[in-house]
């Protein structure tokens, strides 16, 4: 490689080819965080921005007779929303008539952010989203509302009753976190009004930031909550829970997890269609949640994960203006842990008259698979025996997970092969790229290496496989498997290029060559950074010794232009 000259080197760090073909996405298999380079600093943060980590703001929304209603208070003040995102917040923290809400209900929803908005601390939470799992990473273009909503009889108001929600607006989903303090909060709200609030914020403000992976203590008006977020490095279907410690006498709260909802009890009423189920979601069929209260159906379409589209909506007015959507599930009064689910049969969209009608799963969808006799009767076996919900939930979760393993490990297979070998890459050529997706190449692959290696469930899968590669998910998967690929692809670039003799390799070039060969280093080490790529420790150091090393074999005037810091 020493021996080539000037041709090689325009060859060497040339630009890689367009990396934006569209392909598929999913986390490559990772055995743990990437090494750092040095201990990570938290950076200097200003007043309000450790609030801001968390929340963007809270809201106050009351119903007003003339107005209906509106957005009364936003607190810290300075928190900016727009019209438009006050309009989303009004309607969506209010649950509809028809529910007859009495006394304190929680709920949550999702709304878009409006354009040219800005959230609080964008890029300095992108730092967190890194580790985060990708259920967990901020939704980008959205908002979360986590609502605390009390509707009471008050014979003083004109309208006989006191109804006013809380809402916290976050970019994070951390459902059960939320929902918990909103249940320490939101009642003393009520009674002690806005004071109240500044001091909850104020301490909101004290906490440490939302880092994945580490145990944060988060004390809140005399109370102490104590959690773990989950990393992307965490092993799937185990769940790291926080250990109380002699430490903890003033933690008053545990978490066991930040995000996750009662899954089974979600599913109770309609438990005879999970799989079902499992394969519109995997499909990105559109789906609507119908359900008596918001509580029941925001945890249902958080249950489900949010394929396309799930809407979930309890007024009575959708059962006929979404007669046209695909996939109806009706939710009824959800069911205590010992009371058994009825077996229904999957009814036809035109049975769907009103949110009176039975729970069920109303679709002229066509499963690709044969049910799983096994997992229902596991089930139904636990609602007997009176199992805790927290076994049922580990049990049903178990079951997803292999499912969606079983069928994911062929794919992640076949696109393990399309990665260049690590021989083929040379220090002095620009990364090679991945070969591309072949569909039927993959099909031929499942006769042997298919989900029948790890699954018992007989079906087309070869059918649901094809249905697959053609839904958004297949796009949104491949995508990001193959960004996290061209990325190792160069991470192992650069690692070659660190194993060089570069003061060898300088010394037949000319001047200009010299002051180029830095600049492309330069300019290689500053994307790894920015991307932040998963290179062996010590790796991004020892380039820039390299490259300093090589500038100071350049003349006085070039050392000076080359250190300079680029503009911006």
């Amino acid at each position: 490689m020493a021996s080539q000259g000037s041709e090689g080197l325009e060859e060497q760090l040339e630009e890689p080819e367009d990396t934006l073909r569209v392909s598929p996405a999913e986390e490559m298999p990772v055995e743990g965080p990437p090494a750092l380079e040095e201990p990570e600093q938290e950076p200097l943060l200003l007043p309000w921005d450790r609030f801001s980590s968390w929340l963007h703001c809270i809201c106050v929304v009351g119903f007003d007779l003339e107005l209906g209603q509106a957005v009364e208070v936003i607190y810290p003040h300075h928190s900016r929303l727009t019209e438009k995102e006050k309009t989303s917040i009004c309607y969506l923290s209010f649950p509809d008539s028809n529910s007859g809400c009495l006394g304190d209900t929680q709920f949550c929803f999702r709304f878009r952010q409006a354009a040219g908005s800005k959230s609080s601390l964008g890029c300095f939470l992108d730092h967190f989203d890194r580790d985060a799992p990708v259920c967990l990473k901020r939704d980008q273009g959205y908002y979360y509302g986590y609502v605390y909503f009390r509707q009471v009889r008050d014979k003083t108001l004109k309208r006989g009753y006191f109804q006013k929600s809380l809402v916290l607006i976050s970019k994070l989903p951390y459902v059960t976190f939320f929902h918990s303090l909103l249940k320490l909060i939101a009642p003393e709200y009520f009674e002690k009004q806005e004071p109240f609030l500044e001091a909850a914020c104020n301490d909101i403000d004290r906490w440490p930031t939302p880092c994945p992976g580490k145990i944060l203590t988060l004390p809140i008006m005399g109370v102490v909550m104590k959690l773990r977020i989950p990393t992307c490095y965490d092993k799937p279907g185990t769940s790291q829970l926080v250990q109380s410690a002699p430490s903890d006498s003033l933690v008053s709260i545990v978490l066991p997890t930040v995000h996750e909802v009662d899954l089974f009890r979600c599913f109770h009423p309609v438990f005879f269609h999970i799989q079902m189920l499992w394969e519109l979601v995997l499909l990105s069929e559109a789906l609507v949640v119908m359900a008596p209260s918001p509580a029941e159906s925001s945890d249902t379409v958080l249950a489900l994960v949010r394929p396309s589209v799930i809407l979930g909506v309890t007024n009575p007015f959708f059962a006929k203006t979404l007669q046209h959507w695909p996939h109806i599930i009706r939710i009824g009064d959800m069911k205590q842990a010992g009371e058994m689910a009825k077996q229904m049969k999957v009814k036809k969209l035109k049975n769907l008259k009103t949110l009176d009608s039975k729970p069920g799963v109303y679709t002229a969808y066509k499963p690709f698979l044969n049910k799983d006799e096994d997992i229902i009767k596991q089930l139904q076996k636990g609602v007997q025996q009176k199992r805790p919900s927290a076994a049922q939930n580990a049990i049903l979760r178990r079951y997803f997970l292999e499912l969606t393993q079983s069928f994911i490990i062929p794919l992640e297979r076949y696109v393990a092969s399309l990665m260049p070998l690590q021989k083929s890459i040379s220090p002095w050529k620009s990364p090679p790229q991945l070969r591309p997706f072949n569909q039927e190449e993959f099909m031929k692959t499942l006769e042997k290496a298919g989900p029948q290696l790890t699954s018992r469930l007989k079906g087309d899968w070869i059918g649901l496989y094809r249905q697959f590669l053609r839904s958004p998910n297949f796009d949104g998967w491949f995508r990001n498997r193959r960004k996290e690929m061209m990325q190792k692809l160069e991470a192992l670039h650069l690692e070659a290029l660190c194993e060089e003799d570069l003061q060898l390799r300088i010394q037949k070039h000319t001047e200009v060559e010299t002051v180029d060969l830095v600049l492309k280093l330069k300019e290689k080490l500053t994307q790894a950074e920015k991307d932040q790529l998963p290179v062996k420790p010590g790796t991004l150091p020892k380039l820039q010794a390299h490259i300093e090393s090589i500038i100071l074999t350049l003349p006085e005037d070039l050392q000076g232009i080359l250190h300079k810091p680029p503009s911006p």
